[in-house]
């Protein structure tokens, strides 16, 4: 009876275990059909779980890495059972045929990666992403499992899971029952911020090359670590647009090779055959092209990949169904259903050019090893630069794999001069930093520092200039030669042996947001800091402005006050001076009033709706994520309500604002008056332009508002008689598309200090505000203005023309400062970092 029992008992525990590991389809699995509900993302990556163990001898689970809310990063990756045995081989195989491994390929397996739901409301694709892994994991669909014969798939079923449960508890929450498919209902419209971006409002499928997120940066690492051939970054766009795949639209890039733009149309006819038959529409060569560098598609590109974008129709507005401008219902599994198919039709057309991809794919490597077609060969990054901006862009650069170093030997030749923006002779010395473009990621190089892109077509989906010498407010050349790395390039370390005992004051350099950051900390740590409006000299040394000074007076109160801030200023890697005296050589003497003290602000950040969410987000993860110095966040719901007294600084992000009416500007400004500091970025500033009590005016004087006034009336006039087919590009003339611009800098001002006498400027709109008459013009356009790089409508310059785009207000005892360009534009343009920390530290010193 006990033998029997025990019997028994063993074979329900096998039936059990059996049914455990049972694949399950994701409708068995979750309980409902795919489409009938949007599936948070534990469930979803529970289900991924599920299929790991299930099919233990073709799929590998990964978790990669961990979202700002903690939700789980994962990847999945799906072999047929003999590619699995030989995964890591394969891996190193393809290191090796773009130049990172060393050696013979072994194998010869094609590698797709297909990432979904970057935008975390385009939610229908990780939905497919289930449906997608499930048919490849099923050894019953004998068409997936021939194609992982020479195919291995990795899937990311969820880029931003912040995102994506942000707009499905929105939508589980708000949704009707059953849906209710007019547009004008509750479930089609979310509240902002919206399901988009990631935790910090960032969007994702901007930052692949920037880094910015902690998304981006742990997902690049496990990307550089396989390098595809094939990527697909899937989307969704308006309800009431169908569907787009690649062939991609122009611009497309030059550095695009020609396989490339050929296997974009294989891939496109493949999917035009499954789109066909089933009689869905779709377009192609429209909108979505392969210029800007930190897409989802074009990052992979630049990267050796057949990088591409598809979109649904759908989005937020989607829903569980929606009625679209024909008239007909778009339900979440039409949506889903369209990018599953997508998908495997990726993966077929891949498998079954396999060999020709993976044989392309080498080559496209060799050839930036060996022949790179660019003109630019190398780019020389002179030593002179600020150490803490060349320590900052070898970090950058080590995340994507870009190799760089020192040359052997020093020598005299002719460039372009990033400084000068001309071609003139350069002198390049073993100290300088170079980067040529015969290594593996030797086109995306190309793509960054290039001093100019040529853009194939003016209507493109993003901005047009980049640089990141210009970013990162660097001086160096692009040469037509090689110059070959002798040596690596070592992060540099501040020598702090010797400090002087109990001096009178320490001193520090402020040339760098790496010194933003220690006066941050030092700030919060309650040290008292100075900053000297003038240069001096003191004891040898040399300061410029804005040096950073920290006396033994007024610091009695800090325990241990030299060995704290000593070791505060070793941790972050600040070089230590100090003085004896404040009686200076030259300058200022420490004691004078041009030596301003910094007061510790207490820093109001205005968000919610009606602010930019990705200008918000901008600001918002700088403090928090960079800076690490407090910021209290106030809702334009309750401002209104919120006493601005205890604030010292409010920042007003980008934004479309309604709230500043009479009533509001005038509180503002009061506070201003009484010692506030007010920062408006981008256009926030319309809000406060030929405003009572504000000096902001888009034109100076009446005769000149007359004249643009006439100028925008023959504008009309001419625009009469435009084709309707002309019409896009007619608006064009006065458009700007994120383009640099040199701004001529008043070094004086503390607005500037550690910038020098020009900055680099971003510039995404064509807005535009004279020279302010009662305040200081800190940055501005002169003379006859044209963009370095990017593109700019031939009637936006001319009105750019000596124009104000830095300028801060005196008014009372605070001031206003009004940034026209927004200078923490993506968290990636570096250099307007320091110049924000300017307005928010040192603007307004006592």
């Amino acid at each position: 009876m006990i033998k029997l029992f025990s019997a028994i008992l063993l074979n329900l525990i096998f039936i059990a275990s059996f049914a455990q590991t049972q694949l399950q389809s994701p409708e068995q699995f979750l309980g409902y059909e795919l489409g009938d509900r949007f599936t948070r993302h534990h469930k979803v990556v529970e289900y991924f779980q599920h299929v790991a163990a299930a099919r233990p001898n073709n799929i590998k689970f990964i978790q990669y890495g961990e979202t700002y809310e903690h939700r789980p990063l994962v990847v999945t990756i799906i072999a047929s059972e003999e590619n699995f045995k030989n995964l890591e081989q394969i891996r190193l195989d393809n290191l090796k045929r773009t130049g990172f491994e060393q050696g013979t390929p072994a194998t010869n397996v094609a590698l797709v990666w297909l990432s979904y739901n970057v935008h975390g409301n385009e939610a229908n694709s990780t939905e497919a992403s289930m449906k997608t892994l499930y048919d490849l994991a099923n050894p019953a669909n004998s068409k997936t499992q021939e194609w992982l014969k020479n195919t291995v798939v990795m899937i990311d079923p969820c880029i931003n899971p912040d995102g994506r449960d942000r707009y499905a508890n929105f939508y589980n929450q708000y949704g009707n029952y059953p849906a209710d498919p007019s547009p004008d209902a509750t479930e089609h419209r979310e509240p902002w911020p919206g399901g988009r971006a990631n935790h910090y409002l960032f969007d994702l499928n901007r930052d692949w090359a920037w880094q910015s997120q902690t998304e981006s940066q742990a997902r690049i690492k496990l990307y550089n670590q396989w390098m595809p051939q094939v990527h697909v970054d899937f989307h969704e766009m308006g309800y009431n647009t169908p569907y787009f795949f690649a062939p991609a639209a122009e611009p497309l890039h030059e550095v695009i090779s020609k396989w490339q733009r050929e296997f974009l149309n294989m891939v496109g006819r493949n999917n035009a055959k499954h789109f066909d038959e089933n009689g869905w529409l779709y377009f192609t060569k429209e909108r979505y092209d392969l210029f800007y560098p930190s897409y989802g598609d074009t990052y992979p590109t630049y990267s050796g990949a057949i990088g591409m974008t598809y979109e649904q129709g759908g989005g937020g507005f989607g829903g569980l169904t929606i009625t679209t401008k024909e008239g007909d219902p778009l339900t979440l599994k039409d949506r889903l259903t369209h990018h599953y198919t997508n998908g495997l039709s990726t993966i077929e057309v891949t498998s079954q050019n396999a060999a020709k991809v993976t044989a392309e794919f080498e080559k496209y490597f060799k050839e930036n090893l060996t022949n790179p077609a660019s003109p630019y060969k190398t780019f020389v990054i002179k030593a002179e630069n600020n150490a803490d901006k060349l320590n900052r862009l070898a970090a950058w650069m080590d995340t994507h794999r870009i190799q760089y170093g020192h040359p052997s030997a020093g020598k005299s030749t002719k460039g372009f001069n990033f400084k000068t923006q001309t071609n003139s002779s350069a002198t390049v010395s073993t100290n300088d930093i170079v980067i040529n473009i015969y290594q593996p990621k030797g086109r995306f190089v190309t793509t960054l520092f290039e001093p100019q892109s040529n853009l194939g077509d003016s209507i493109t989906y993003d901005i047009t200039a980049w640089n990141l010498m210009y970013a990162y407010g660097l001086d160096g050349y692009a040469l037509n030669e090689r110059i070959n790395v002798a040596k690596p390039y070592e992060q540099q370390k501040a020598e702090n042996s010797n400090v002087a005992s109990k001096p009178y004051a320490y001193l520090f350099k402020y040339q760098s947001m790496e010194d933003v950051k220690f006066l941050a900390a030092m700030l919060k740590n309650d040290f008292k800091v100075r900053s000297s409006e003038k240069a001096f000299s003191v004891g040898g040394n040399n300061y410029d402005r804005g040096t950073l000074i920290v006396t033994r007076r007024n610091n009695e109160s800090i325990a241990d006050f030299d060995n704290a801030l000593q070791t505060l200023a070793k941790k972050m890697n600040r070089k230590i001076y100090t003085t004896s005296t404040g009686f200076v050589d030259s300058g200022k003497d420490i004691g004078s009033g041009d030596v301003k003290f910094l007061k510790a602000p207490k820093v109001a950040l205005l968000g919610g709706d009606q602010t930019s969410s990705l200008g918000f987000g901008e600001v918002w993860h700088f403090f928090e994520r960079q800076l690490m110095y407090p910021v209290t966040v106030i809702g334009t719901d309750y401002f209104k309500s919120i006493s601005l007294a205890k604030y010292d600084v409010l920042i007003i992000p980008p934004g479309r604002y309604r709230m500043f009416d009479d009533e509001l500007l005038g509180k503002i400004g009061k506070w201003v008056s009484d010692g506030g500091r007010l920062i408006v970025t981008s256009q926030a500033l319309n809000s406060f332009s030929d405003k009572k009590g504000f000096g902001l005016k888009e034109y100076a004087s009446e005769e000149a508002k007359k004249a643009a006034e006439k100028s925008e009336t023959q504008t009309a006039k001419d625009n009469v008689l435009v084709p309707y087919d002309e019409a896009e590009r007619k608006e064009l003339e006065s458009a700007i598309f994120g383009a640099i611009y040199k701004v001529t800098l008043d070094s004086s001002h503390p607005l500037s200090f550690g910038l020098g006498d020009y900055y680099y400027s971003l510039r995404t709109t064509p807005m535009r505000f004279d020279y302010m008459q009662n305040g200081w013009n800190v940055g501005t356009l002169r003379g006859n203005v044209k963009p370095l790089m990017g593109f700019a409508g031939y009637k936006a310059n001319p009105t750019l023309s000596n124009t104000m785009v830095f300028g801060v207000e005196d008014k009372g005892r605070g001031q206003v400062i009004y940034l026209v360009d927004n200078p923490m534009f993506r968290s990636f343009w570096e250099n307007g970092k320091m110049l924000f920390s300017n307005a928010v530290f040192v603007v307004g010193g006592m």
